[in-house]
């Protein structure tokens, strides 16, 4: 049984790391960190795992008026939108295409600072693991999923401390399986589940990759 909150992002991806530890995956499994907040979680499973990780840079597209509000994501060339929730709404096409092109400029900048260089992981035929701190509406998630996707997985794993039933429902068809720790109601952000949820910095994510990617001792 998980009590909530937890305390912060590592000591949640401590607890979803144990899931892990019951079950057994292949040599070559990688493991996906969705940036900023899934980052701290996703090193403490790949801990556990052994394996690989990096990170897939995904961008939510906010409401014009209301960021904060998804109406869909990117991940690399592909796009996720609401249309129902866009149609509700009446943001305009224009409006779409506006949020569109600020957010691939933010994720093509993020991914040239995060990656410093490094190619992304060869993806083709592999067990992989995408990890965020938490799931509110999936978008982002959704976004990401059907990203990697593309890059011909074996299997293909979400794994998240706490995840909205929502979110759940709409990802479990997504993806070959959902691991979570706890989907508590109402959910409204994922922030309420944790003690300690405060802001990552890109400076902070870069210090720990370059930690995950340094040659062993």
């Amino acid at each position: 049984m998980i009590e909530l909150p937890f305390q912060d992002r590592a000591d949640a991806g401590r607890l979803l790391a144990a899931e892990f530890a019951t079950r057994k995956f292949p040599a070559g499994t990688v493991v996906l960190a969705l940036p900023r907040g899934g980052l701290p979680v996703a090193v403490e499973v790949a801990h556990s795992l052994k394996a690989a990780i990096d990170v897939v840079v995904v961008r939510k597209l906010g409401v014009p008026w209301q960021p904060e509000l998804a109406m869909g994501a990117l991940a690399g060339q592909t796009r996720v939108l609401d249309h129902q929730l866009i149609r509700d709404l009446r943001v305009s096409e224009e409006e779409v295409e506006a949020i569109v092109a600020r957010e691939t400029a933010e994720l093509d900048r993020q991914e040239r600072l995060f990656r410093k260089g490094r190619p992304p992981l060869n993806l083709k035929g592999r067990t992989v693991v995408l990890v965020d701190d938490g799931i509110a509406t999936g978008s982002t998630m959704l976004a990401a999923a059907r990203h990697v996707r593309s890059f011909a997985p074996e299997r293909l794993i979400i794994a998240v401390p706490v995840c909205s039933a929502q979110a759940l429902h709409t990802l479990t068809k997504e993806v070959d399986e959902v691991i979570y720790l706890a989907t508590p109601e109402p959910f409204f952000a994922v922030g309420e589940w944790y003690t300690e949820f405060e802001q990552i910095s890109d400076a902070a994510v870069q210090q720990m990759l370059a930690r995950t990617h340094a040659p062993a001792a």
